[in-house]
């Protein structure tokens, strides 16, 4: 069961609170007016949150690159060149008339 508690009552009973939290595993809200703003748990509960929240960042990033690997196997290796080598033309068609444009105005 979470205990809530407001950080000035927090500094006062630091001792009896961390003691709580360390010895018997009460999770502790700490509010600062009335509002939500941090959480004091046990090491091991934090290391649990930790392992879980990176778990479900490997399981998101795994499941992205799995639809990027279908979406991609519609293309042959031969369109993808294409692309990039207009991509590229076009980049360097813009960047050239980038520097035409700030050479024309120095010269004013």
């Amino acid at each position: 069961m979470n205990k809530i508690i407001g950080v000035t009552e927090l500094q006062r009973q630091f001792r009896a609170v961390f003691d709580e939290v360390v010895k018997h595993h009460v999770p502790y809200v700490l509010t600062r007016g009335s509002r939500p703003e941090a959480v004091l748990v046990p090491y091991e509960q934090y290391l649990k949150f930790a392992q879980a929240d990176e778990a479900g960042v490997l399981k998101r990033f795994d499941a992205l690159v799995a639809r990027m690997d279908a979406v991609n196997a519609r293309y042959s290796d031969a369109e993808v060149e294409a692309d990039l080598q207009a991509a590229t033309k076009t980049v360097r068609a813009r960047k050239r008339a980038g520097e035409t444009r700030s050479n024309g105005s120095r010269r004013r």
